[in-house]
């Protein structure tokens, strides 16, 4: 399924200690970098205050981070949908609370053992009162975003939708960002999501 109608309005990448926007490279870490350390280089230079940032996990940063970028930190629509995947879960997470249950098991990393959890910091921040759901696909799946998207649109529930892959495991992480309206900008579609995903200077 495809709609000729939907329009990907803008994109985001985060990946291999690079983040790119609509295609431009904006920011550039050392290869090799923690994914703790490239998070907050990222967040210093995005000049972001966000005190919530800190006690984040790994994959809401991420979230987090993205959001804010591609948003340039403000999503005017409060209805704006969010519909997120990843093949990891919350795994890195899971695994971090399970190492601390051998002596005290952490609740602030408990609070994190869902990959949901990353929709709510996301909601929160910008105050969203909207349908939010999150997938687990074994690989980046434009199908799963596209038939799933269209039927909000077609029942009339959004106007402009939120999506995302964002995926860490073992260290490794990889974010595919992208906002969907009704129009102003390339046709949204299996094609072009695989483009904006593995763009040719990958």
């Amino acid at each position: 399924m495809m709609s000729k109608e939907l329009s990907i309005k803008n994109s985001l990448i985060i990946r291999e200690s690079r983040v790119f926007r609509n295609g431009e490279l904006i920011f550039e870490a050392d290869q090799g970098l923690s994914t703790t350390k490239f998070l907050k280089k990222v967040y210093n230079d995005q000049k972001l205050k966000y005190s919530k940032f800190f006690k984040m996990d790994e994959l809401s940063k991420l979230g987090y981070l993205g959001t804010e970028i591609l948003t340039n930190g403000s999503i005017e629509d409060k209805e704006t949908a969010l519909v997120f995947a990843n093949s990891a879960s919350s795994l890195e997470t899971d695994v971090a609370f399970a190492q601390t249950m051998e002596e005290f098991p952490s609740p602030s990393l408990f609070v994190y053992t869902l990959p949901n959890i990353m929709l709510g910091e996301i909601s929160i921040r910008h105050q969203l009162r909207s349908e939010n759901i999150f997938f687990i696909s074994e690989e980046f799946d434009p199908l799963l975003f596209i038939d799933y998207t269209t039927a909000l649109f077609q029942q009339e529930k959004v106007e402009n939708v939120l999506c995302g892959w964002v995926n860490l495991h073992n260290n490794d992480y990889d974010v595919f960002l992208w906002k969907i309206a009704n129009s102003g900008g390339m046709e949204f579609n299996e094609e072009e999501l695989k483009k904006l995903y593995l763009p040719t200077h990958e």
